[in-house]
């Protein structure tokens, strides 16, 4: 994003001006919105912010319609969410909830607001049926296992950090993704998916606390042991 403009025109901030008897503005002057190297900051991290959001909104919607391929989209969807997690820590001060931002600025992007929300790209959350080897059926079960038991594992071990666990889950999710004899409804799926949501609303610092522990321990060992039920009725 460092070709982002320093600041916002007049014009796409705040529309038209308003002409009055005291000074008179040309409808294509640009207005600087500081005065100072703080405000100048300020802004420019929100210009950031704001160019990430579109950035992702045509991002989803190239993906949608087959613009651009599974693994293009994946790695620019990851380095999107990578930098969007960074430039609203940068405006925590004057952006305490993304959609007022959105408001203000008049940004229509619900693909993008709903990608940020989940904090994976859609190839993770969504199983495509491309790319799966069938020969790797055995590979992809044994992964699947792995991430379930080392996800288990790290939480009873007493890893509570979001930025340790949200990864964790996933690799589990896009694992399970492989397995592409898994019913589309697996509820296995749909409780990670929920669990990614709820981590990516909380700051990388912050950790859950022992009844959110609990829960998602009980959630994941449901989901693993309907994960061999479900292998064992393939068989």
């Amino acid at each position: 994003m460092a070709n982002t403009p320093a600041s916002f025109s007049y014009l796409t901030a705040y529309g038209p001006p308003i002409a009055t008897s005291e000074h008179n503005l040309a409808l294509d002057e640009e207005v600087r919105l500081y005065t100072n190297n703080k405000d100048r900051e300020k802004y420019e991290n929100l210009a950031d912010l704001y160019a990430i959001i579109v950035t992702m909104e045509h991002l989803e919607k190239a993906y949608v319609r087959d613009s651009v391929t599974a693994d293009e989209y994946t790695q620019a969807c990851a380095r999107l969410i990578a930098q969007y997690k960074t430039a609203l820590n940068l405006v925590r001060d004057s952006v305490t909830n993304v959609e007022k931002f959105m408001n203000e600025y008049k940004l229509e992007c619900p693909a993008a607001v709903n990608r940020f929300k989940i904090g994976v790209p859609a190839t993770i959350e969504h199983p495509t049926g491309a790319g799966h080897d069938n020969s790797k059926f055995a590979q992809y079960v044994a992964e699947t296992v792995h991430h379930f038991i080392t996800t288990m594992d790290a939480l009873k071990l007493g890893m509570k950090a979001v930025d340790d666990i949200h990864p964790m889950l996933g690799d589990l999710m896009q694992s399970l993704n492989n397995v592409s004899s898994l019913p589309a409804d697996f509820e296995g799926k749909a409780k990670i998916r929920n669990w990614l949501i709820t981590l990516n609303g909380m700051k990388a610092s912050d950790e859950i606390d022992d009844g959110q522990v609990r829960q998602l321990l009980f959630d994941l060992e449901n989901a693993n042991n309907a994960f061999y039920r479900s292998l064992s009725d393939k068989n």
